[in-house]
C-alpha cells in the first residue's frame, strides 16, 4: 500500500491548538484506568466528565495552548 509522505497525523492538532482554551474535545483517555472514552457531545473548559469504565469523574481544564487537563473530583 503506498504511503503519502506529506501526511502527518498531527495536522489536526495544529489547527485545534490555535483555538486555545476554547478548544473542544471528542474523547479522552482516563488518567485512572487508561480507557479511551469517546463523547458524542464535545466537552471543554469547565465541563465535568465521567469515565465510562471506572466511573471516575473529572473537571476539564483547557490550557491557553489548547491542551486538555483533567482534575479528579
Amino acid at each position: 500500500m503506498p504511503v503519502d509522505q506529506g501526511f502527518e497525523d498531527d495536522d489536526d492538532d495544529k489547527d485545534a491548538s490555535s483555538e486555545g482554551s476554547d478548544r473542544r474535545f471528542g474523547d479522552f483517555d482516563c488518567p485512572e484506568c487508561n480507557a479511551n472514552n469517546p463523547y458524542d457531545d464535545k466537552f471543554g473548559q469547565g465541563d465535568e466528565i465521567r469515565c465510562y469504565y471506572c466511573g471516575a469523574e473529572f473537571l476539564v481544564r483547557v490550557t491557553d495552548s489548547g491542551r486538555l487537563k483533567l482534575r479528579l473530583l
